[in-house]
């Protein structure tokens, strides 16, 4: 995937802050340059899938459509590395964890590069070839199908793998938060990953940025009060209630335990 230039970036953080049509006039002003440069960026990033192109601007893709790792990465990138930085500030020296599939257990994976003495167990491509830069994590990385747009290994062979293992923490995220706290997920294989880390975990925290909250995805993968924490990353007052109703700890980047 190409590296969005700091305008893209820019223009992908204002449309995540203000959902709806962002038109080129709108920043035109804003980034001082002319409206065919803007329109060329709105093509740019229509064409990595990371907006919708509509009539009179730009648009966030449909919610209930699941992007390739590469363009989930670069959405809510500030928000995921504020999570991570979080959850990896709560884990002790020397534990073992399992990390999930997905972008927002990556951003973890690089923010324990310094982290003194883990053992990780993985399927997350991303997140093994991160972590494999601190000389001080065992990296057990998990064979299977492998998934190529999304770095992952997934099926029978990944969670049979998985099962070997008794984790202190399994750090996961899901493609969409129900508001009645169901755990959702975009296949049965991802679900499947998902009850296996729930039940070789002492304890299992859920990485999930806010936008998670309401998204739709078909497949059920847990309940929420099978955590014993989420990690989002800011306040939020939806988010805040359902975990006070399911009595599951509440993290986040700006204000640390909430709940």
């Amino acid at each position: 995937m190409m590296k969005l230039s700091a305008r893209q970036q820019a223009i992908l953080d204002y449309l995540q802050q203000h959902p709806g049509v962002l038109s080129s006039n709108t920043l035109v002003e804003q980034c001082q340059v002319s409206v065919q440069t803007i329109r060329k960026d709105f093509n740019d990033l229509n064409e990595l899938g990371l907006v919708r192109r509509v009539h009179g601007g730009i648009t966030l893709p449909s919610s209930q459509d699941n992007l390739p790792f590469a363009n989930r990465d670069t959405l809510h990138s500030a928000a995921k590395q504020a999570i991570a930085r979080q959850v990896a500030s709560q884990l002790p020296e020397g534990c073992s964890l399992f990390l999930g599939i997905g972008t927002t257990p990556k951003y973890v994976a690089q923010a324990l590069l310094d982290h003194p003495g883990l053992t990780l167990v993985t399927n997350n491509i991303q997140a093994a070839l991160t972590l494999s830069l601190n000389p001080n994590a065992t990296i057990h990385l998990a064979g299977g199908t492998l998934r190529a747009k999304d770095k992952d290994t997934v099926g029978q062979a990944t969670t049979d793998f998985y099962r070997r293992f008794h984790i202190q923490y399994g750090i996961f995220g899901v493609g969409g938060l129900g508001q009645n706290g169901a755990l959702l997920d975009f296949s049965p294989d991802e679900a499947a990953l998902s009850r296996t880390i729930i039940a070789q975990s002492e304890q299992c925290w859920l990485v999930a940025d806010t936008s998670k909250l309401g998204r739709y995805a078909p497949v059920i993968s847990g309940q929420l009060h099978e955590m014993s924490a989420l990690f989002t990353e800011q306040p939020d007052a939806a988010i805040e209630a359902l975990c006070q109703q399911h009595e599951v700890q509440l993290w986040t980047a700006t204000s640390g335990f909430t709940v």
